[in-house]
């Protein structure tokens, strides 16, 4: 389950669901409408784009995933199969029409091993670029900013540990969390 976590310039506000910390960001909001409360993907570090109009049920009821009638397009909806379009070379064509099954079973097939197999090594990119998002955005323009960044990705723990502490603690501690994800993945 993904994790999110809220923040109002250096201050921690809420963490957990995206709906629990989105109904906490509107109700900040409610009570202080020039407040601009940004909220953060643990996994991604990317900032998630919140529609707070109306009441908390109407924030609520727009969140991704929340639409129980959601519209479905061709494929197989019930295996969660969605058409796409792919484009590849005609000799790949080619060999794809000559597999078992056909273009979508080797397609397929192709991609699980592929995710599989390069799975260890995309959650630690992932991770690092979480660390990096944050950063950039919390602690941008931080003193010692672009040389913590260095250490984080040199490997030099205690050096960026040093270097972050003088930071605001919400800010320190939610990147301290994060570099501490990215290293234990690694």
């Amino acid at each position: 389950m993904s994790t999110y976590t809220a923040f109002l310039e250096h201050r921690h506000l809420a963490a957990g669901s995206l709906a629990v910390v989105a109904e906490r960001c509107k109700m900040l909001l409610d009570s202080d409408p020039g407040a601009t409360p940004i909220i953060y993907d643990d996994s991604t570090g990317r900032p998630v784009d919140i529609d707070y109009r109306g009441t908390v049920h109407d924030v609520l009821a727009r969140l991704p995933g929340f639409d129980p009638v959601a519209k479905r397009g061709p494929g197989r909806p019930k295996l969660g199969v969605v058409a796409r379009e792919v484009t590849l070379l005609p000799r790949h064509w080619e060999w794809l029409a000559n597999q078992p099954g056909g273009a979508s079973v080797a397609l397929r097939r192709l991609v699980e091993t592929a995710s599989r197999d390069g799975a260890p090594a995309d959650r630690v990119r992932q991770a690092r670029e979480a660390v990096d998002r944050v950063m950039s955005a919390l602690a941008g323009n931080l003193p010692g900013y672009e040389e913590a960044s260095r250490a984080f990705h040199r490997h030099e723990t205690e050096r960026f540990e040093a270097l972050i502490h003088d930071w605001p603690q919400d800010v320190r501690d939610y990147v301290h969390m994060l570099a501490s994800r990215a290293i234990g993945e690694g």
